[in-house]
């Protein structure tokens, strides 16, 4: 599995360079089930895959707009390089939130790269100078090549009860070096799959007091609008960006496929009125997703870097925008996917790719069409559970 190169000039390499390598490597990534090692040094060349971090150590604290741009075109050329893209920026928000000692260790290096499964999977039992950990995660995108991998962890009392950190954590996202970590043998599976997004495990690993982030309801170590920006609301955010990418591709590809003609017909692809309205119906998805998306984004940026409230009613705002946005999405790529008609169900067409990508893309639990029952309940001012907005 590929590492990133000990002798890399870190930003000598641009976002349209990592385009160009993810899109050359977007077969052999699929294949190998993981980045292509070209991607990998590309991606930690170009600092993309921490354009959240803070800048005390060293990174850019983008807006949450520029990020999901760069998610977004990333997306377009492969979307498990643009998946991967996401998930390193999403937990590097943790950046903002860990103890100042252990966010220096984790994201001072210009080359680290974070990941993992935010969900309290395992159990953390309280020890001497830490906790000790045990259990196992699903959805591990992008482990492969993290130099930190983390996962959210419940914690109990020596009596197995429910309890809480010195700090106060009761479920924290916690941070593992990879040799703690066993990475399992599960991702095989119809789309992403260049993403690694396997099943991982640790066996009593320690972990040093503090080596945690609460992206539950406690307030950032550095206050400022990523630090205060929902951390939920960005990684749906997020999530929603690879599926735009992945509609704008598969708009591309059809448009490629216009001069096809089907056997037996004398009118090419083109030239067919009911391929032309689908054409028009993808492309009015992605843009009205895209201005969805980024306006109640950048709204719920601006709420924080004014020191406003960010409320439960822009959170679940942004959630319903982020929902929305992988849906119309979705809906482009099946529209170009079925109007491309046999051409697309071949592996060299990248449609089939994107296709299947995008399929498992919108399973995600932070924009699966399962989210708009809470936004609904919310909407009709029922009592909503908004923990995860």
């Amino acid at each position: 599995m590929p590492n990133p190169s000990q002798d890399i000039e870190h930003g000598t390499v641009t976002e349209a360079d990592v385009v160009r390598v993810a899109d050359a490597r977007a077969v052999e990534t699929e294949q190998a089930g993981y980045l292509h090692a070209e991607v990998v040094d590309a991606l930690v060349g170009s600092g993309m895959l921490r354009r959240w971090v803070a800048k005390d150590l060293g990174g850019e604290a983008a807006t949450v707009v520029d990020v999901l741009g760069t998610i977004e075109r990333t997306s377009r050329a492969d979307g498990a390089t643009g998946w991967c893209v996401m998930i390193a920026n999403a937990t590097a928000l943790c950046s903002h939130r860990l103890p100042e000692q252990w966010a220096a260790t984790i994201y001072g290096d210009p080359a680290a790269c974070t990941g993992g499964y935010g969900m309290p999977a395992a159990t953390g039992r309280l020890v001497d100078g830490g906790i000790e950990v045990t259990g196992r995660w699903a959805w591990g995108s992008g482990t492969s090549h993290c130099t930190w991998i983390g996962g959210g962890v419940r914690i109990v009392g020596e009596d197995g009860e429910p309890a809480a950190t010195r700090d106060g954590c009761v479920v924290p996202f916690v941070f593992f070096h990879p040799d703690d970590v066993e990475l399992l043998d599960t991702w095989h599976v119809a789309g992403l799959k260049g993403t690694a997004s396997t099943d991982y495990s640790v066996d009593k690993a320690f972990v040093p007091e503090g080596r945690w982030a609460q992206i539950f309801g406690q307030g950032p170590r550095l206050d400022g609008p990523l630090g205060r920006y929902p951390f939920f609301g960005a990684l749906a955010a997020g999530v929603a960006a690879v599926t735009i990418g992945l509609a704008e591709r598969a708009i591309d590809e059809l448009v490629l496929l216009g001069p096809k003609r089907s056997a037996g017909s004398s009118r090419s692809l083109a030239e067919r009125g009911a391929i032309q309205a689908d054409l028009s119906l993808a492309r009015a998805n992605v843009a009205q997703a895209r201005s969805y998306l980024y306006a109640t984004a950048d709204q719920v940026w601006a709420d924080g870097d004014h020191g406003r409230d960010v409320t439960d009613e822009i959170r679940a705002e942004l959630r319903l925008a982020a929902t929305a946005a992988a849906r119309r999405s979705l809906e482009a790529v099946t529209l170009c996917y079925h109007a491309a008609g046999g051409a697309a169900v071949y592996e060299s067409n990248p449609l089939q790719r994107v296709f299947r990508d995008a399929q498992v893309a919108q399973s995600h639990g932070m924009i699966a069409p399962r989210t708009m029952e809470p936004l609904g309940r919310f909407a009709f001012g029922l009592e909503t559970n908004t923990g995860l907005f």
